[in-house]
């Protein structure tokens, strides 16, 4: 917090899987599968956090058997992304399973259709990804969806400008390291697989040296500019 008590900065964490996997796993996504006790480790040390946002990616089954008790145990929010294509699929939430997640209070937006890398798209994909995919999520939830998360983290101007004609009104990314709290583009921290205690600690007190913070910047505004 500044002297004003307003927020400088957070740090929005991502979880893709916890627990026993319930389907194949998709390449590399091994990586970012987390075991229960590494999870239940990150959330101790986030909760009371106000600087620290959780957010899921895929819309997976242990979103809401694994996850979802765990974060109203520690009195935590986070926000789903949904993959609104791949509902009811083996490991992968149903219809139900989103309900539940805004019964809970917890906030739901979209991943897009079929998990698809955004800068391949063709003219059909990019409104099953954008148009379709918020359509299917807003008559689930019963709230508008507006906000996304980026498959893969893979963007250029042009998913960044679809994104702006969609009037998506925030846009999570990969791109780690702290963020703005009301930036449109959000970057974020997957979990790893492997993470310990001090790995959540060099995250969550992430505090870049000056060349560390110019990479980032630079690797953001080549991503920005390309396509």
């Amino acid at each position: 917090m500044d002297e004003g008590g307003a927020m400088r900065s957070v740090v929005n964490l991502t979880v893709h899987g916890i627990g026993p996997p319930g389907r194949p796993f998709e390449p590399d996504e091994e990586l970012t599968w987390v075991s229960v006790e590494r999870f239940e480790q990150v959330l101790d040390a986030v909760a009371g956090r106000e600087d620290v946002r959780i957010t899921f990616d895929d819309g997976n089954a242990s979103d809401v058997e694994i996850a979802l008790p765990r974060l109203l145990e520690r009195g935590l929010r986070a926000e789903f992304f949904v993959l609104a294509g791949l509902l009811g699929e083996p490991g992968r939430l149903d219809a139900g399973g989103v309900r539940e997640l805004v019964r809970a209070g917890m906030n739901v937006g979209s991943h897009g259709w079929a998990h698809r890398d955004w800068r391949r798209l063709d003219p059909a994909q990019a409104r099953q990804e954008l148009d379709d995919s918020h359509r299917v999520l807003t008559g689930l939830t019963g709230r508008p969806v507006s906000r996304v998360a980026i498959p893969f983290g893979s963007y250029d101007r042009r998913v960044l400008g679809r994104l702006r004609r969609a009037r998506v009104s925030r846009a999570y990314t990969s791109d780690g390291g702290r963020a703005r709290p009301d930036s449109w583009l959000q970057p974020r921290t997957s979990l790893r697989h492997d993470l310990d205690l001090d790995w959540t600690r060099r995250v969550l007190d992430d505090r870049p040296s000056l060349p560390l913070r110019a990479r980032r910047i630079a690797a953001r505004a080549v991503k920005r500019a390309r396509g």
